[in-house]
């Protein structure tokens, strides 16, 4: 008998478990699985936060190696355990893995300038201000004027996407399957706003976009096709529905009944969308698990009283069990139409197991179902586990479930026969399902956007209702009539409907301090946040409470964050100063607004343009003509803004000089660090932390390293060489 071997028995024979751990694992038996898919989900994580692209198969060989280690450790509950997690941790990292090896490369060496892009419609989508156009099978030529130029770049045919805007009064009629060409600019998808802001390039490379830019003239209809396949075919159906509900209810209604309907966007107005954020109302616009369950539930009901009025039926046949596979089917077809995002296919995957369950005779709703889903979605999409969808959606119903399952013996005390009984335990229900469900999703919110709403509870009291008894079931109803042309019947009701949730969308908005500005949460105060929701949505004794703990802490993580002092964005066009009144910008033409407001959002304030010449800013800020001094704080070494040709008098007691141009050599690099035009050409945006002992610089590309979809450093570009030969030289002179 070998030493492990006996070491094995000796802890068989004399160790005991306490009491109150037999009661404990009594508890929470079966409930220890549904860590896996977060543990999995953090994998995941682990490899997005990556700084270099790791070396294939890592992933897989450790996560054999870990289920490895749990069967050699199978008899022993903890170390059991810890495998296990280890193990779905390095699977989600696989995953991850895969899914980005999946992807083409991005598309390198484009243009930048104005090229005749030609391609196949894969997609038309109306926004507020215009059209966007997405082409798949692209190829770039040069411009017709263009041709003649010296070194004219060739003809480039990419494998990925491209979406452009169209130009502004451009009519044409476009259509999914044309074959269209057109002048435009197409340019790599933007890097963040900041370092470590959103990654806009990781969402375009997972998405198979390879350009994006905007029409310098009207489209060209190169030839008029059908679509071509399943996918083109589905977006046609999507913008034929959305041209047949714009004939019946062209204003706002209309909009937002083809989002419910198709998925699509299509053209909300800015003030109403805001008021839809602002009131807590936003999810209403977002098709997901709501919008999938009261289609199915709409389905449901409809078949089964259907079948209700037939004898034999209701005798003879399994109606409910039919009636639940219908609905599937009627859900999987809404899902296909509505796009297929993430928190739609989290609830058709819910929905297929609540049939399953359903077929089998198993309880439908439970936890367990939660973590199946999150399993196979994570498996199959894995770059979704970073977006704000994912994490809301999967928070939104862990709340929902675990808190109606602790709560359910309050709420039957609750329910009893009278009319009065029913109707004030719906009520309750309604209002506790908004609060879980708002609450649960609430920090992501936070963290994503900047904001909270504060009446996100009554807004959902009263929208919900209405979206779930009357919009939705009339927008179905009008799917089925409109092959009759008979939509008309259906629209006009539903968009009677949508007017009373815009109504409360607008109210709620209106109230004071409806959303409030919050401080940025840092990753790893959100990461400790997540898995306290996790811990007090998964246990089922006291232990739960602990979980408060860990999201305490992660609500006031946000006193450990120190945001930059300086930002620049990644064309130089954006340079913020922050202060503690608020936030001073330089701007040039090519300024972004979108990079403005990420920025606002993560400095929590307010901006306002550089001070004229001679005035100060609370004395952080001192203008001149040509530069600025910007000190902060006064324990800290300044900075110098160069806004114009001129150069500083001294540098003595500079950190960093910043400027919208290239300013090497105006200062001495020991002395003052310069952050210029040439930092951000090949680094991307730049932020600048003021310090008593210098200046402490991080780039998005120290941020984000040397991962698939950053695009490499650009490289000095060639001269451009003359095609004409060079005149003969004569020998006798």
């Amino acid at each position: 008998m070998g030493p492990t071997r006996a070491l094995v028995l000796r802890w068989d024979l004399t160790w005991r478990s306490p009491a109150w751990w037999d009661r404990l694992l009594d508890a929470e038996r079966g409930r220890f699985v549904l860590w896996l898919p977060v543990f999995m989900g953090a994998g995941v994580l682990g490899y997005f936060q990556l700084a270099y692209e790791p070396p294939p198969w890592l992933g897989a060989k450790f996560a054999a190696a870990c289920f490895a280690l749990a069967l050699a450790t199978w008899r022993w509950p903890l170390p059991k355990a810890a495998a296990l997690c280890a193990a779905f941790a390095a699977q989600g990292f696989f995953f991850a893995q895969l899914a980005t090896a999946r992807m083409a490369p991005i598309e390198a060496d484009l243009p930048g300038k104005a090229m005749s892009v030609t391609g196949t419609v894969r997609a038309v989508e109306t926004l507020p201000n215009g059209r966007r156009v997405t082409l798949k099978t692209v190829t770039l030529s040069p411009a017709p004027q263009k041709a003649l130029a010296l070194n004219p770049t060739p003809p480039k045919d990419l494998v990925r996407m491209v979406r452009f805007r169209v130009a502004k009064g451009d009519m044409t009629e476009i259509v999914t399957g044309d074959r269209i060409r057109v002048r435009a600019i197409s340019r790599p998808p933007l890097p963040p706003a900041y370092p470590g802001g959103w990654d806009t390039q990781r969402d375009a490379f997972f998405s198979n976009i390879g350009a994006s830019g905007y029409a310098l003239g009207r489209v060209e209809i190169v030839e008029h096709a059908p679509p071509d396949r399943l996918a083109s075919w589905i977006q046609w159906l999507r913008e034929t529905i959305a041209a047949r509900i714009t004939a019946v209810l062209p204003d706002t209604e209309g909009k937002i009944a083809i989002t419910l309907l198709t998925g699509a966007a299509r053209g909300i107005p800015v003030a109403d969308h805001a008021a839809f954020r602002d009131s807590g109302l936003a999810h209403i616009l977002a098709v997901a698990g709501l919008h999938i369950g009261i289609v199915m539930g709409f389905a449901l009901t409809g078949i089964r009283t259907a079948m209700a009025l037939s004898e034999r039926a209701s005798l003879f046949w399994p109606t409910k069990k039919i009636a639940a596979v219908f609905a599937l089917s009627v859900g999987g077809f809404y899902m296909v139409l509505t796009g297929a995002h993430v928190p739609i296919i989290r609830s058709f995957a819910m929905a297929c197991l609540f049939t399953l369950a359903m077929l089998a005779g198993r309880q439908p709703v439970s936890v367990r179902g939660l973590g199946i889903a999150g399993l196979a979605l994570i498996a199959i999409a894995p770059q979704e586990v970073p977006g704000v969808s994912f994490q809301m959606s999967f928070s939104a119903v862990l709340a929902l479930i675990s808190g109606y399952e602790a709560m359910r013996p309050w709420l039957r005390k609750l329910y009893g026969k009278s009319w009065g009984k029913r109707f004030l335990s719906h009520l309750v229900a309604l209002a506790l399902t908004s609060t879980l469900a708002g609450t649960a999703s609430l920090p992501y919110g936070a963290y994503h956007f900047g904001h909270v709403q504060l009446y996100y509870i009554f807004s959902n009291m009263a929208a919900v209702p209405l979206t779930a008894f009357w919009v939705l079931p009339a927008g179905m109803i009008s799917l089925v009539l409109m092959p009759l042309g008979l939509e008309a019947l259906a629209l006009v009701p539903m968009g009677w409907g949508v007017t009373g949730i815009v109504w409360i969308a607008r109210a709620t908005a209106a109230l004071p301090a409806a959303t409030v500005a919050v401080p940025h949460i840092p990753e790893w105060g959100l990461a400790v946040l997540s898995a306290g929701i996790a811990w007090l949505g998964i246990w089922r004794s006291r232990i739960r409470l602990f979980g408060l703990v860990a999201i305490g802490i992660g609500i006031v993580s946000p006193v450990s964050d120190r945001p930059p002092d300086i930002l620049l964005s990644g064309d130089g066009g954006l340079i913020g100063l922050r202060t503690d009144q608020g936030v001073f910008l330089h701007r040039t033409r090519s300024g972004s607004d979108f990079t403005r407001d990420a920025w606002l959002v993560r400095w929590h304030a307010t901006g306002a343009p550089l001070p004229g010449k001679g005035e100060a800013a609370a004395g952080a800020l001192t203008c001149e003509r040509d530069i600025c001094v910007f000190r902060p704080r006064p324990e800290v070494q300044a900075a110098l803004l160069m806004r114009g040709p001129a150069k500083p008098a001294t540098c003595e007691g500079i950190a960093a000089l910043i400027s919208a141009e290239p300013a090497r050599g105006l200062c001495p690099y020991r002395t003052a660090r310069p952050v210029d035009r040439f930092t951000v050409w090949k680094y991307g945006p730049t932020a600048v932390w003021l310090e008593p002992g210098g200046a402490r610089v991080v780039t998005d590309r120290d941020v984000r390293g040397v991962r698939p979809w950053v695009p490499r450093p650009p490289k000095p570009r060639a001269r451009p060489v003359s095609p004409l030969p060079l005149a003969p030289v004569d020998a006798a002179q």
